[in-house]
């Protein structure tokens, strides 16, 4: 009985701690030969301010090709639109 109050003790603090710590954040940068549904994205870095977005079509998209949009708390996004090329 004292070691599921313990369980039910240590899960409960596992999960309260998990909620309240920050997220971790990264800066992702791509290298050499980086391809992305067979487009190169190499040498472009991401981050908290500057992040990307790419889909990747079968078929041609509406919106072919890239563009840059602003969120609301002033960090932009590189939003891609691709059709995955063929080998």
């Amino acid at each position: 009985m004292k070691f599921s109050k313990f369980l039910v003790a240590a899960t409960t603090f596992f999960i309260a701690s998990s909620i309240t710590l920050p997220s971790a954040q990264a800066e992702v940068k791509f290298g050499k030969g980086v391809r992305i549904g067979g487009h190169d994205v190499s040498g472009q870095t991401y981050n908290k301010k500057k992040r990307g977005k790419f889909y990747i079509y079968k078929k041609k998209p509406k919106k072919a090709g890239c563009y840059w949009q602003k969120n609301k708390d002033g960090s932009r996004t590189k939003i891609c639109h691709l059709k995955r090329k063929t080998k």
